[in-house]
């Protein structure tokens, strides 16, 4: 999706080189429409430039730094040697996500979509979420919950839900703790068996969070959660293991939460 306005002094944007002059080069915006950027030679490559050739080709695709904009006159002033290696690679890695999450709206709505719809529905997800990729991203993790509050007709939100959901690869991360259980009654075993059955309660995992308990030996059983960010990982560990402790406790056992695994002292 290409933005429409103006980029502002400062921002990163994504350029192909259009044509090249002995003064400088002039880079064609790929993220917003019908907008051209001048790199002066003096903010090509630091130091003396001999031949701007040298430096850049054209068809090449460049990362520059907003420096100045003269709208009357069309104007956006752009540098290269301001931008370091991890802003370029930060910068092209954000447009390639956006190229994505612009096939996956052609896949969410087909290729006949109206110009006004795709723009209504990616306006609702950019300023919402920041860009079109991350809400898509939202929506994979979250589904439906992730779109609440946006001017977004039902059929919208389960189409960008379903598309999300197909294509995003979503990072997670996993993180494993331990829940001590014991029980003195007669029936302990079967006390036992219910509270890792709370620990593991479908009804109050989110969507988004993969939660397993295993048995590692009497009285330890590890919890093992995957989800999207740590802190949601981090966060059903310890509710899951407090849901265990928690049932046993209310069966007459005791239920301890701890993050490495304890073994037993030999004798």
């Amino acid at each position: 999706m290409k933005y429409e306005g103006w980029p502002e002094p400062g921002e990163l944007v994504v350029g192909k080189v259009d044509e090249i002059e002995d003064f400088g080069v002039f880079v064609d915006l790929e993220e917003y429409r019908d907008k051209r950027g001048l790199v002066h030679i003096s903010e090509v490559a630091s130091g003396w430039i001999k031949n701007v050739r040298d430096h850049v080709r054209e068809g090449q695709t460049v990362v520059a730094k907003v420096l100045d904009i003269d709208r009357s006159s069309q104007q956006i002033d752009l540098s290269i040697k301001d931008v370091n290696d991890h802003q370029r690679s930060e910068a092209i890695q954000d447009w390639k996500n956006e190229q994505k999450a612009d096939k996956w709206m052609e896949l969410a709505f087909g290729e006949e979509v109206s110009d006004e719809q795709f723009r209504d529905v990616a306006d609702e997800l950019v300023a919402e979420f920041g860009s079109l990729y991350d809400g898509f991203e939202q929506a994979a993790i979250h589904g439906a919950e992730a779109l609440e509050g946006l001017d977004l007709e039902e059929d919208e939100v389960d189409a960008v839900v379903s598309t999300a959901r197909e294509n995003v690869s979503v990072p997670y991360v996993t993180v494993t703790g331990y829940v001590h259980l014991e029980s003195p009654a007669p029936d302990g075993v079967d006390d036992i068996k219910e509270s890792l059955k709370a620990a593991e309660n479908e009804d109050v995992v989110p969507e988004e969070a993969d939660l397993e308990v295993t048995y590692v030996g009497a009285p330890e059983y590890r919890i093992r959660v995957e989800a999207p960010t740590y802190k949601t990982a981090e966060d059903e560990l310890e509710a899951a293991a407090a849901r265990a402790a928690d049932d046993i406790e209310s069966r007459g056992g005791a239920g301890e939460f701890h993050r490495e695994r304890q073994l037993e002292e030999e004798a």
